[in-house]
């Protein structure tokens, strides 16, 4: 796109584990062999995917294998992943601090990267110099760096302390004062790599609000790394998401989140006896399936859900009561329903396995959501079941795109319920 002001194909990065540089003085003369008469690198054939969980069997490991996307100018993208992704990696190739195995990146236009703390500083200027000297880096005048400063101080509230050596700065101001000169300088593009960990809440917040001004009124693309999901989702509208050094998906993202947090477990019918419970197991009864009448993956906004929830009764049971929550992907509680709201005493007065179908219309927005069921008898334990499975709706019509999170506490919902014969 003619708008892309980062674009990256093919990018791969493969590390030798347990060495420094490249390796061994053997492969390095064999790699040399193999340029000077024009072959591929003899080691870009062997590697492992990068996952840590387990032991390899090669010295040599893909942090980043076979990477592709692109970025438009004033987008913020979040790059979402666990421990080990690849993360980092993939910033460290942008910002250049590495170089690629293999793959080209492409990026039109002046990029400030704050990849930890303390990133560009010296320790032995003072505050004010680093800002002058990140500056100069980034190919800015020292009138038009001048011209910042107060505001850059400002921002970063190291009033007191810009005239001292950053070696004596906490962590915290470290981070204060080179977001400040990362947000405000001459760029184009900026990538932060959990440096607002560090950060208490309050600049936190505002440094969240500097990002999103810079990207809907300077025009800057923003690339956000943290493991703070919520803070991902307000700030972000796309997303990619990282696994063992791969990309897995790239889109919206709330689609981004829940397939992190979720990943693929959505169903139409699901056998819930396998399910671990939490709390005691009742010797009455037991929850044995839940039945999709539904489509899952075609559900819109405000659209009626149907489903089946079959159990059985090992014995009469008198006031049995089944129910179900509805989360979003941060565990937040969204809709409680309970068989009480029309099936108002549900005596079951011989053994064996009933079902009662469900009907409810959500009032949940697009986004994906987390379904766990419960029931109990009048005198008996709660028999829970959390994380049954994954509910997505879709955005009512083909113009709405952007997540809009549901609004705070339980959302009143009704619901009907009926004994099937």
């Amino acid at each position: 796109m003619a708008d892309a002001i980062i674009k990256v194909e093919n990018l791969s990065k493969q590390y030798r584990l347990g060495e420094i540089g490249t390796g061994s003085l053997s492969h390095d003369l064999n790699r040399w062999w193999h340029q000077i008469r024009g072959k591929e690198d003899p080691y870009l054939k062997i590697g492992e995917t990068n996952d840590r969980t387990i032991k390899g069997s090669s010295d040599y490991v893909w942090a980043l294998k076979d990477v592709n996307f692109e970025i438009n100018r004033g987008e913020i993208w979040g790059v979402v992943g666990k421990n080990g992704a690849g993360k980092s990696t993939l910033l460290k190739l942008l910002s250049r601090i590495t170089s690629p195995s293999t793959g080209v990146i492409k990026i039109n236009g002046k990029m400030a990267s704050l990849l930890e703390v303390g990133t560009g500083f010296h320790g032995e200027l003072t505050g004010r110099e680093n800002v002058f000297l990140n500056g100069a880096i980034l190919g800015m005048k020292k009138k038009e760096i001048a011209q910042k400063m107060d505001e850059i101080v400002a921002f970063a509230g190291v009033e007191k302390y810009i005239d001292t050596p950053v070696k004596r700065y906490s962590s915290g101001m470290y981070v204060r004062l080179a977001f400040a000169v990362a947000a405000h300088l001459d760029t184009d593009i900026l990538i932060l790599d959990e440096v607002l960990a560090v950060g208490d809440a309050s600049f936190q917040r505002k440094c969240l609000g500097k990002m999103n001004d810079a990207a809907t009124n300077q025009g800057k693309t923003v690339l956000f790394v943290s493991h703070n999901l919520s803070q991902v989702q307000g700030l972000c509208k796309q997303g990619m998401l990282l696994e063992n050094g791969q990309l897995k998906m790239t889109g919206a993202i709330h689609k981004i989140v829940s397939e992190y947090v979720l990943g693929n477990q959505q169903a139409s019918s699901i056998d819930i006896t396998q399910l671990p419970r939490v709390g005691p197991k009742s010797n009455d009864f037991f929850i044995r399936k839940i039945n999709f009448i539904t489509d899952t993956t075609s559900i819109k906004e405000n659209e009626l859900i149907t489903f089946d929830i079959e159990f059985e009764c090992l014995r009469p049971i008198k006031e049995l009561v089944l129910g179900f929550v509805i989360r979003d992907t941060m565990d937040a509680n969204l809709i409680e329903c309970r068989s009480t709201s029309t099936l108002k005493k549900m005596d079951i007065e011989h053994a064996g396995v009933y079902t009662v179908e469900v009907q409810l219309s959500p009032a949940l927005t697009a986004g994906m959501y987390v379904l766990s069921l419960g029931a109990r008898s009048v005198n008996g334990p709660l028999e829970y079941v959390p994380s049954v499975t994954n509910i997505e709706i879709l955005p009512g019509n083909d113009e709405q795109e952007e997540w809009n999170k549901p609004s705070a506490g339980i959302i009143n919902t009704p619901s009907i319920w009926t004994l099937k014969p």
